[in-house]
């Protein structure tokens, strides 16, 4: 018999049509929906998107289940543990959107750092009047560190790309090991958060959403951080505290904010959309046709191979 697959119509495109394509079983059903609840008891396969949490409850709904799949490399919204206890495996999409979020966390630095937004304004708005010394000065990069929160695939990218520029990569990492991280093209120490955020002139988060790194850049976190400093996100938006990023950007003691990822997306704080020097995206990080592509041949690759 052909494997149940119960998805949700968020899935969409090459992750869609992959699916389509290897699973004449697929059925397709609005998330927490009558027809979703009514087709749990005979799935074995369930396909969501990172905006869709699936909880125990659901496992134990499901009996059948063989695997939960997600279009998303971050995890934090399954039930790992239990589905860890059950045998269940989980199929994400690690590695093939590396470069693509790496890309989109350097077009943010460059924005906010050369004021990209505002000069656009300015030439659409019709009043620029023509080159001016004074005109949107933005800040230098080179010879500055730049702090990197995580060193996994997404997080060594981005250090090759400042490295380009003229920064200093330094790493932090969940395991609080210390040592050197080789990112491809040279080494950097990893060092214990109160002594990488005093040195960061810019602050990019590449690690997961998980207990320990929820709220981790807080208040007293983002003060140690040097007058001035850049902050992106391209990871997960419960990492950083916004209200106390705001108030920060709001003081001046920010020097700007870029971010792709908010915290209870696709809801924005409403304090973000007049929040000054900020650049803000609607979670793009891995959206290019390429990546898209990848991402669905590789969960697919791994619902089948639970399934058999």
């Amino acid at each position: 018999m052909k494997p149940r697959l119960l998805a949700t119509p968020s899935l969409t495109g090459p992750a869609l049509a992959e699916l389509q394509a290897r699973f004449p079983g697929l059925q397709l059903a609005p998330f927490r929906s009558p027809e979703w609840n009514a087709a749990l008891p005979e799935a074995e396969a369930l396909v969501v998107v990172l905006s869709e949490p699936i909880t125990e409850a659901d496992l134990v709904a499901a009996p059948r289940l063989k695997v939960i799949g997600t279009y998303s490399v971050g995890v934090n919204h399954l039930p790992v543990a239990a589905c860890q206890a059950r045998g269940i495996p989980v199929a994400n999409t690690p590695g093939v959107l590396t470069d693509a979020t790496a890309d989109l966390a350097l077009a943010l630095l460059l924005a906010l750092t050369r004021r990209l937004a505002e000069g656009e304004t300015l030439v659409r708005s019709g009043a620029w009047q023509g080159w001016a010394p004074d005109q949107l000065l933005g800040t230098g990069l080179a010879g500055k560190d730049c702090g990197i929160l995580g060193s996994g695939p997404i997080g060594l990218a981005f250090a090759r790309r400042v490295q380009v520029l003229g920064m200093t990569p330094l790493f932090w990492s969940r395991d609080g090991h210390g040592g050197q991280v080789d990112f491809g093209t040279g080494q950097a120490p990893r060092l214990p958060l109160t002594d990488l955020l005093p040195r960061s002139a810019v602050l990019s988060l590449h690690c997961p959403l998980t207990e320990q790194t929820r709220g981790l850049l807080d208040r007293a976190a983002l003060e140690q951080l040097p007058a001035g400093a850049v902050i992106l996100n391209t990871a997960r938006g419960g990492i950083l505290d916004e209200n106390a990023a705001i108030d920060l950007l709001e003081t001046g003691r920010l020097g700007g904010v870029g971010l792709d990822v908010y915290d209870g997306e696709p809801q924005v704080h409403p304090r973000w959309l007049t929040a000054p020097r900020t650049v803000l995206l609607p979670h793009l990080g891995s959206a290019t046709v390429e990546t898209r592509e990848a991402m669905a041949r590789q969960l697919c690759d791994g619902l089948a191979a639970a399934l058999g």
